[in-house]
């Protein structure tokens, strides 16, 4: 298994087999084309569906390229799973996800942003929906390529929103609804990264912190993967699987707390188990969130695949609604073609062009751990949960971003802390002493855990280092941390600011183009 898995790494990073990714993306879209001509043959317009199939398939292609990352991510940055098992665990539960719980009849205008009764014809309807979808599969296309996870949905909102003030003029669009989006941009990623960062605080404190890590991680390990288990449970209920069992949040809830019972045992049982072997370190704690961690990750992509599909195939289910009807459609039935497209589309993409994204959510932003990665799996979950009952517009991808940035941040502003108290330390000691002492402090500031309090032993037994007791008990405080990588923050940033304009551009021109040349 290994070893197969190695060989898939290799196949999904190779720069060998970059030159083949592009082609075989443009053969799966081929066979888009073929597979809509061959039983639309005698349809009205069929040469505008099969186009508008191509293009739907184009954009499951880049929301799988640069949307799936963030579930599995972190993952993979923290070892939790190799690059090649990751992808392939998300390309089954994305598909997964968007066939059996994609919906039946979607929304055709997104969030409701634009009114389409201005509109005067059924054709005009069909040359925005099919702007909307391009201009939005351009977009992430580039912001895959500049290495910058962004909003789906936001990129299919800006597209809608820049053909329809150009089909309808300004009056078309619902400029409050915007604002709500607007304000997500916030939003998400404060409410990922602030979660986060507590979780991952509250486990430093009540394990990593402590001096017998295990019996700690007896205590609260199994409680926290319960709660992970009761957020899963309930977010899948209400998101994930709302076209086979719809349910209400009371009802979402009773479930999640019925998984988060069993796991809870189970966990309990494991960790006793594992106790007796494991590392008295978080080292040792790191091994306990490594199933946890993968189990979301599927769960997450089942979830994504469910939910995000429809940002692929809900403007092709309108076209190809309006295409039968000669009429605009508020709400388009999905016929299984449509949704195969949109759930073969996202595999493919997440295959051949996901890698890259993974490594920049999962190792490039900021250094992960299983422990780490379990924070922003957790917050994720929790943070969809909290925003929905609360009617808050969110993306996933700003608050799993968000997450990495919170843990990130969090460690930076503990190094910080650190930074400050060994300066403290030195400057209670005169020139004599503080040369005596700094060799030691610059060894104390790059040892791990373990060799830190080897080393304050040591210094405690040969009156080596002039180190008070208070000074001592100070630096046992001290844990090594990381820095975030503040170029991938500003861009990050700058790419989700600029998608709804730059996708609406593009849109708009789009639709120009294509009422010019269908007229």
């Amino acid at each position: 298994m290994a070893r197969s898995s190695g060989l898939l790494d290799t196949l999904l990073t190779s720069p060998t087999t970059e030159r083949y990714r592009v082609g075989i993306s443009l053969l799966f879209l081929l066979g888009v084309w073929l597979t809509v001509g061959s039983f639309s043959q005698g349809m009205p317009n069929n040469m505008l569906l099969m186009a508008a199939a191509v293009i739907g398939g184009y954009m499951a292609i880049n929301i799988g390229a640069n949307d799936v990352a963030n579930n599995v991510g972190p993952a993979v940055g923290s070892g939790a799973l190799s690059l090649g098992a990751a992808v392939m665990i998300a390309a089954i539960f994305e598909a997964s996800g968007a066939i059996i719980a994609g919906g039946d009849v979607v929304s055709t205008i997104k969030g409701g942003i634009i009114d389409p009764s201005s509109l005067e014809e059924g054709r005009a309807f069909v040359w925005l929906m099919t702007a909307a979808l391009l201009a939005g599969a351009l977009w992430l296309n580039l912001a895959t390529w500049m290495g910058a996870p962004v909003s789906t949905t936001h990129s299919i909102v800006g597209g809608v929103l820049g053909a329809g003030i150009a089909a309808g003029g300004w009056g078309i669009a619902d400029w409050a609804v915007m604002g709500k989006i607007a304000a997500s941009w916030v939003i998400s990623p404060v409410l990922g990264g602030a979660l986060a960062a507590l979780f991952l605080f509250a486990i430093k404190k009540t394990v990593l912190y402590r001096k017998e890590v295990i019996p700690a991680a007896r205590t609260f390990v199994p409680w926290l993967v319960a709660i992970m288990a009761w957020a899963f449970g309930t977010y899948l209920m209400i998101k994930g699987v709302k076209k086979i069992v719809k349910v209400d949040f009371m009802e979402a809830t009773l479930i999640g707390l019925a998984a988060a019972a069993v796991v809870f045992f189970v966990m309990r049982t494991l960790v006793g188990r594992m106790a007796s072997t494991m590392e008295n370190s978080s080292a040792g704690v790191n091994t306990l969130f490594t199933w946890p961690l993968i189990f979301a990750a599927a769960l997450l992509s089942f979830a994504h695949g469910a939910n995000d599909v429809a940002n692929a195939i809900g403007p092709l289910a309108a076209i190809n609604d309006a295409l039968s009807a000669d009429s605009v459609v508020m709400s388009a039935n999905i016929p299984l073609w449509v949704m195969m497209v949109g759930a073969l589309g996202l595999a493919v993409g997440l295959m051949l062009f996901g890698p890259r994204l993974i490594k920049t959510v999962g190792s490039e932003i900021t250094e992960l751990d299983k422990t780490r990665a379990f924070c922003i799996a957790l917050s994720a979950a929790l943070t969809v949960i909290l925003a929905s009952q609360l009617g808050l517009p969110v993306s996933s991808t700003h608050i799993a971003i968000g997450g990495v940035f919170g843990v990130g941040f969090l460690r930076e502003y503990l190094k910080s802390n650190y930074a400050t108290q060994l300066h403290k330390i030195m400057e209670h000691h005169d020139p004599a002493e503080q040369e005596r002492l700094k060799p030691f402090l610059d060894d104390f500031r790059n040892a791990s855990v373990e060799e830190m309090e080897n080393l304050l032993k040591r210094a405690k037994k040969k009156k080596q280092v002039p180190l008070s007791k208070s000074e001592r008990k100070r630096l046992k405080k001290i844990y090594r941390e990381e820095l975030v990588k503040r170029s991938h923050l500003v861009r990050i940033a700058a790419a989700w600011i600029i998608t709804v304009p730059a996708s609406a551009i593009m849109a708009a021109i789009l639709f120009f183009t294509l009422r010019g040349l269908l007229i």
